[in-house]
């Protein structure tokens, strides 16, 4: 569930490795290019952080970060 704190959408996402991690950034970077709105992430081990938050606009989560959140989630299942 992405969370919404410090006018950011938030999110982990847990896989079994680095490759799938690695993988599943990829796909989200297709879908960021897609969407013309580009994420804050880290990656350590099976782990990615995804932050996002829309900065032409102050900062704040918009209606780009609620559509991108939604199209990542679509991925990541």
């Amino acid at each position: 569930m992405w969370i919404e704190e410090d006018n950011k959408l938030k999110k982990t996402f847990k896989f079994k490795d680095f490759q799938e991690a690695f993988a599943f950034m990829t796909r989200v970077a297709f879908l960021a290019e897609a969407h013309n709105h580009h994420p804050n992430w880290s990656n350590v081990y099976n782990t990615v952080e995804i932050e996002l938050t829309t900065h032409d606009s102050g900062n704040k989560v918009t209606k780009k970060d609620h559509a991108l959140a939604k199209a990542i989630d679509e991925i990541s299942s």
